[in-house]
């Protein structure tokens, strides 16, 4: 039996949302961070940048994963004045148009862009300016393309629900109530 698009949805969704969920640990991390950097400084007197710039770097990254998991789970912010107003058809047709002519044309543009910005910071082993920072700069840039492309496939696969919707043929009752009589 060939499985529907809403099938195929969850899949792809629940991957990207174990991703999302693991990336979510980052927060705890973040906390962890900044107690340790607040307690250093103000009970030692001992001031670290690295733990300055690791807490830069942990709240992008969660932050990045962050709207990948609010995108899967379709909880980023709407204009539900006009939404709210029009019929779910007229929506579906919103969305497959954003979709295909704001959302895909953003992601590509943004995910090939991020690529040479990490290439050169790997290329030439980005670290931070300050004495005493973080190396690897490039880890932390290489979540742009990351999440750009996660981003992409959540999008591929909404825009595979709502084309579903669009243009599969409903069912009428009639037809359903004849398929149980056979």
């Amino acid at each position: 039996m060939a499985k529907s698009a809403k099938d195929h949805r969850s899949g792809w969704e629940g991957i990207l949302l174990r991703i999302a969920d693991a990336f979510s640990w980052l927060w705890l991390a973040l906390i962890a961070v900044i107690v340790v950097a607040v307690v250093l400084r103000y009970v030692f007197g001992i001031g670290r940048i690295e733990f300055e710039e690791l807490q830069w770097h942990l709240y992008a990254a969660g932050f990045l994963m962050g709207i990948v998991a609010c995108t899967s789970r379709d909880r980023h912010v709407r204009v539900d004045v006009f939404r709210e107003k029009m019929s779910a058809r007229t929506n579906n047709w919103v969305d497959f148009y954003g979709i295909l002519l704001l959302q895909i044309p953003f992601l590509t543009l943004v995910f090939w862009s991020a690529l040479p910005f990490v290439a050169d910071s790997f290329a030439v082993d980005e670290r931070s300016a300050s004495a005493g920072g973080l190396p690897f700069r490039w880890i932390l840039k290489s979540m742009l393309p990351f999440t750009f492309a996660l981003l992409f496939v959540t999008t591929a696969s909404k825009l595979t629900l709502v084309a579903g919707r669009l243009f599969s043929e409903p069912i009428e009752l009639g037809d359903r109530a004849a398929d149980r009589d056979e």
